[in-house]
């Protein structure tokens, strides 16, 4: 894979991972074309350091007590939503793991099956919790986010889109 970074205002920057064979010039250009939504993104992540110190919001700290909270939340609701998902996707995972994740929703290692949740998941609409465990459950199908994968994810989630942008505007803790 080929790394190259996009600097912004330090000490800010965008780091993209690509395949070798997409060619420096597309990847430069897809960068440029999402200047405007990185440096809003930017933006965001200055004023929460500004008002915090680090990215979470104000007054938010995952003590044991809030780690429990959303541990039980998402078991709570894991055995039906689990169920459901796998009768969409035709899938099972192996394994699903909660942590804290600091810079994704979920994680899936097809090879073992194993699905990692986001603990933050928890504590947000459990529509969200909906669209990563069927995400990471079609990747039990396709490898990666190509034509394969979305056109899955159409199919068992027609609205997915929708919910990945309203996921993604949320900071992750």
């Amino acid at each position: 894979m080929a790394d190259i970074r996009a600097l912004s205002s330090e000490p800010f920057y965008v780091e993209v991972s690509a395949p070798l064979r997409i060619s420096d010039r597309t990847i430069r250009s897809f960068v440029e074309q999402r200047q405007g939504w990185i440096h809003a993104q930017e933006q965001r992540l200055k004023t929460s350091l500004n008002n915090r110190g680090h990215g979470r919001p104000i007054g938010f700290e995952w003590t044991p007590e809030r780690q429990a909270q959303a541990q039980a939340h998402i078991q709570a609701q894991l055995p039906d939503l689990l169920e459901k998902c796998q009768s969409i996707v035709r899938r099972s995972p192996s394994h699903i793991t909660l942590r804290i994740m600091t810079s994704r929703w979920g994680s899936c290692t097809p090879e073992t099956g194993r699905i990692r949740l986001n603990l933050q998941l928890g504590l947000m609409d459990e529509r969200f919790l909906e669209y990563v465990l069927i995400h990471e459950l079609t990747h039990l199908w396709e490898r990666g986010h190509g034509s394969g994968f979305q056109s899955r994810m159409d199919s068992y989630l027609p609205q997915w889109r929708k919910l990945r942008r309203e996921l993604n505007q949320q900071m992750i803790w």
